[in-house]
């Protein structure tokens, strides 16, 4: 991509050696030609101007006037009255040769990949609406580098939020922000391993094969897979463990879409007080709920034990890379510690600008179009496989924006990704979130978050003979 500059254009890095015998035309020529040879200078990169470039070479201007006219003569240079003076395309085999570009590969008609929201949706206005706000009323003293555990109001407001939305036991003091669900994840790994748990229990099927698991490796601490059934995890499995730690999904159970039931849930906490252990709840997709009503947050029935990771990326954005963790008070500052050597804290306007969506309600009301948005997908994928493959059955539809599909017995999962995927279709199998990378019983786990209705329809049509 060429870069634009406004005004006298862009720095530009030219070493002169006032020691050399060589004069300092010639040294300005041969590095400007030798840059473009190499290519570190491109076809329609803009120079400064040569009033610019003398200025911080600290030479004459007449000297790269002189050097500028003589590669425009060469070739190497074009430039034209009232415009900029720029890189001119050379002929094939002027350059030196540079790595051949990755071969192309045609794009998707449709990716079923799951955990990926409708990135066209992001608020853009919104956004930008609330980001001048924040920016406009935020102190100076704001812009420093703070408390690295959260900029009070956001704390304040997500604490707010989690009370309102979530049913939590939530104090500002014990929300830390983060950048995401990996770093929040990664924060509370480290503090497990510091308080000695050298095990950590994980759903399975879960998060597989999945940057989680490699992330519980490089903290020092071995991943235990605990079964997941139709209420949710298995709390006897889990208690026969041995462990004392566990990272669960309730709300929406990742990958299979279970909710864990009331008793479970009542069962796990019951474990954790127990046995003095620690549950990181991954409260993703809470937001998005279309055939029952909202569950409160598993933080709100122990908080002494469960540490629950939230962020922005399914709600707003990926990109936007902010989260929030709330902690147990006797874990809280050893998080915050390792959270300021991590990164000294997150973008403060980014931790502003959601807490003024929160506060205005336009938050809230994003969520509810996205919610009406989900719903029709949703309603979109049930229609199509029960017109194209309608021995294909899906569960896990209660919330969120992906779903499985029960794929006949004698059908193979990995022979139908490979063709769907030869028709440019991409989906994934439940292999990939198992511990054992069993493909039995063949599954597919289909996100609909980033997909039109139309797009769902015709490539459900498309691969509904494979299913």
């Amino acid at each position: 991509m060429v870069v634009e500059w406004a005004g006298s254009g862009p720095e530009l890095l030219v070493p002169l050696d006032r020691d050399s015998r060589e004069p300092l035309r010639a040294q300005l020529e041969g590095a400007l030609r030798d840059a473009i040879r190499c290519g570190r200078l491109r076809a329609g990169e803009r120079l400064p101007s040569s009033r610019e470039l003398a200025r911080q070479l600290g030479v004459s201007r007449g000297l790269v006037q002189d050097c500028y006219g003589q590669l425009h003569a060469e070739g190497y240079l074009s430039t034209r009255t009232g415009s900029a003076t720029r890189v001119a395309p050379l002929p094939a085999g002027t350059l030196a040769p540079v790595a051949a570009p990755a071969a192309v590969t045609r794009p998707l008609r449709a990716d079923f990949a799951a955990g990926v929201p409708d990135l066209a949706s992001f608020p853009r206005a919104e956004w930008l609406a609330a980001q001048r706000e924040a920016c406009r009323l935020a102190p100076n003293a704001a812009f420093g580098y703070g408390d690295s555990g959260g900029n009070p109001t956001f704390r304040e407001t997500i604490a707010g939020y989690l009370r309102r939305v979530r049913a939590a036991h939530a104090d500002p003091d014990n929300v830390v922000a983060c950048g995401g669900f990996a770093q929040g994840l990664n924060l509370a790994l480290g503090v497990l391993r510091q308080a000695g748990h050298r095990r950590v229990a994980f759903e399975d099927p879960g998060y597989g094969d999945d940057s989680a698991l490699a992330a519980t490796a490089r903290a020092g601490l071995r991943a235990v897979p605990v079964p997941v059934d139709a209420d949710g995890i298995d709390v006897d499995a889990l208690a026969g463990s041995g462990v004392r730690a566990v990272v669960v999904t309730p709300a929406h159970q990742w990958p299979t879409g279970v909710v864990m039931a009331p008793e479970r849930r009542r069962a796990l906490v019951a474990w954790a007080i127990r046995h003095d252990a620690i549950i990181v709840e991954d409260d993703y997709d809470a937001e998005f709920r279309y055939d029952r009503e909202p569950v409160g947050s598993l933080q709100g029935l122990a908080p002494d034990h469960v540490i629950t990771i939230g962020t922005v990326s399914k709600t707003l954005a990926p990109a936007i890379r902010l989260g929030w963790m709330l902690c147990p008070p006797a874990l809280n500052s050893a998080i915050v510690d390792d959270k300021r050597l991590a990164d000294r804290g997150s973008s403060l306007l980014d931790q502003l600008t959601v807490a003024t969506l929160i506060n205005s309600g336009r938050y809230d009301r994003h969520l509810r179009r996205m919610r009406s948005r989900y719903a029709a997908r949703r309603q979109a994928l049930v229609s199509a496989l029960a017109a194209y493959a309608p021995t294909v059955t899906l569960t896990g539809l209660a919330a969120g924006f992906h779903a499985v599909a029960h794929l006949p017995v004698d059908v193979d999962e990995r022979t139908v990704i490979e063709r769907a995927r030869a028709q440019r279709i991409g989906l994934y199998g439940m292999s990939g979130y198992r511990a054992d990378g069993s493909s039995t019983p063949p599954q597919l786990v289909l996100g609909f978050g980033n997909l039109t209705e139309d797009m769902i329809q015709d490539a459900v049509r498309t691969i509904g003979t494979l299913l």
